[in-house]
């Protein structure tokens, strides 16, 4: 199996090597990553000046890794463009969970969604993190469970996102979580006292049973399969059957 390892924490990130070292035992790997943190960039993709790549400054033992100036959706695009033969895109690990309503702007998630619009299976990867740095190594047993999971078929052109709560006790099958949520500007002043602000989300309702959300806050790891069709189905048809010219 050949694995393209990306994310959008950038290629100095723990998560990234955590997730590199668990793909190696499913196949060949290649590290091709941000070279600065592009979190929250969602599917941003570089059109106005050229991208380019070099050799990654932090060591991936017995893996070729690479950092680009660029998105993690242009990771990932050229990634492939540079290994025309890869079959699946792993993103992450991320250090924050990109659960419910966050998917829309998840940097980490748009990588998967990159590797899927060039007919790749892409898998994102996530789990919380607070004043500390997650524990890699105690979530390592369920990363690789997880991508047993996903990988028996490495041809399959799939989208799936899996976050990892700190601790986990088992794996369910999600569906995404659609609370709406608040999405609060907190102001405040640097030390030069001028004015700034802070883009914050703040949960307006508790996580639906069966859901993303529901699963990670139980314990349990959430996988979630998504599609890139955005058509609401129910409505169309509804417009259709009522609305004519």
């Amino acid at each position: 199996m050949r694995i393209l390892v990306t994310n959008d924490d950038g290629i100095y990130s723990p998560g990234i090597g955590s997730l590199a070292r668990i793909a190696s035992q499913f196949g060949e790997v290649v590290v091709v990553a941000p070279d600065v943190e592009q979190s929250s960039m969602g599917h941003a993709v570089t059109h106005s000046r050229p991208l380019s790549y070099k050799k990654s400054p932090i060591d991936f033992p017995g893996i070729e890794a690479y950092r680009v100036n660029g998105t993690p959706a242009d990771c990932v695009a050229l990634g492939t463009h540079l290994r025309n033969n890869i079959q699946v895109v792993l993103s992450g690990i991320n250090m924050g969970p990109n659960l419910g309503n966050s998917m829309w702007h998840s940097g980490t998630l748009a990588a998967a969604k990159q590797a899927v619009l060039l007919g790749k299976k892409g898998i994102a990867l996530s789990t919380p993190a607070g004043n500390s740095e997650p524990d890699f190594v105690a979530l390592a047993p369920y990363v690789e469970k997880t991508l047993k999971l996903l990988l028996r078929d490495p041809n399959e052109i799939g989208l799936y996102n899996v976050n990892y709560p700190p601790q986990p006790s088992g794996i369910c099958w999600t569906r995404q979580s659609m609370r709406f949520y608040d999405g609060k500007i907190v102001p405040g002043k640097d030390p030069m006292d001028r004015k700034h602000y802070w883009f914050t989300v703040i949960p307006l309702e508790p996580a639906e049973k069966g859901t993303d959300r529901w699963a990670v806050e139980n314990g349990y790891v959430s996988v979630t399969p998504l599609r890139l069709d955005l058509t609401d189905e129910k409505k169309l048809s509804s417009l259709i059957e009522t609305e004519k010219w």
